[in-house]
């Protein structure tokens, strides 16, 4: 029997630009799924750094997402747009989506949803499709990582850099991740990092450059930017990439380019966001060829820090914002 889909739902709200308590629950019509698109009666959404960023006026949608944050969820399909051939009603599904996620119904395009992998509940579901979509992009198709390199992560115990370490690490890298205390470095070794750097203490180039026999990190993953960019070059290999994923502290970095010709250095970006829908459907086809296995086997999984209800959006960005989180925050929607 088909779920009874109201006309209006709760969803968050971005009240006006700036902190957490401009979160606000409010009313908003149900989406009707267009051609292609599954509704999705949500069961979870994950919380994940561009929404900060949006909340604080600095990342709005691209156009014709929803205004609504959130750029991943879980739960069940309740209808379907016209052409839908993939997914039934009361199919189980994981997506990616441009916008919308932080309420109880959203709509996605058949192709950027997964079917949740076996054995895994709403909540872990919604912690995997932004930082995976993330990870196997820059990190396996643009940074080409290959087995038995070298990999240098930053922010090993984000919800990227959790997913980065276990995702490399299976696939036969050397994984080096920075992180800011001795907890978050014990827990990115239990994740499978051979090495991982309290950059309070220690310096990453000297650290790096000290466990490679002076040759560096053959790919680097960064979301820090600022100063990092000069010691990423001096932490990078003869012939290293860096991927830029973010810039947490600053765009803008003054560097000694002549290190990128000596050392033959590729240094690369990208924003994943506003992406095309077939381009988001690639990288998800690679995902349930490559990783859905690893992740029915439990050889990855998403690291859950904390979970709060959907009304209390507004502590879940408190939360990410004070930086003591270990892998994903997540709203509970059910």
């Amino acid at each position: 029997m088909a779920e009874e889909i109201p006309t209006v739902m709760t969803a968050i709200e971005i009240s006006s630009p700036g902190g957490p308590r401009v979160l606000k629950a409010g009313e908003r019509p149900v989406p009707a799924p267009k051609s292609g698109e599954l509704l999705v009666r949500v069961r979870s959404a994950g919380v994940n750094r561009p929404d900060v960023l949006q909340r604080q006026g600095h990342y709005p949608p691209p156009q014709g997402a929803s205004d609504i944050p959130g750029l991943e969820i879980s739960g069940d399909v309740v209808a379907t747009g016209e052409g839908v051939t993939r997914f039934r009603l009361g199919e189980r599904v994981t997506a990616l989506v441009a916008g919308g996620g932080y309420a109880q119904y959203c709509t996605v395009h058949e192709s950027n949803a997964l079917p949740i992998p076996a054995g895994y509940g709403y909540i872990e579901a919604a912690a995997i499709p932004e930082t995976f979509f993330t990870v196997w992009h820059n990190v396996f198709e643009r940074g080409a990582l290959q087995s038995g390199e070298t990999f240098l992560v930053h922010g090993g115990s984000s919800g990227i850099g959790t997913t980065a370490i276990q995702l490399a690490k299976a696939f036969g890298a050397s994984v080096f991740t920075t992180a800011g205390s001795g907890d978050k470095c014990e827990a990115c070794v239990k994740l499978g990092a051979d090495h991982a750097i309290n950059y309070r203490e220690e310096d990453f180039v000297e650290a790096v450059k000290r466990h490679t026999d002076g040759k560096g990190a053959n790919l680097i993953l960064d979301m820090v930017g600022g100063d990092y960019i000069d010691r990423n070059y001096d932490a990078a290999a003869i012939d290293g990439r860096i991927v830029q994923i973010a810039f947490l502290n600053g765009a803008k970095a003054t560097t000694d380019m002549t290190k990128l010709m000596v050392k033959r250095l590729q240094h690369t970006g990208s924003t994943l966001r506003a992406r095309t829908i077939e381009f988001k459907a690639g990288i998800a086809r690679e995902l349930e060829l490559n990783v859905w296995p690893l992740l029915a086997e439990r050889k990855v999984a998403p690291v859950i820090d904390m979970v709060y209800p959907l009304h209390e959006a507004w502590r879940a960005h408190e939360r990410m914002e004070d930086g003591q989180h270990i892998g994903k925050i997540v709203l509970d929607v059910s």
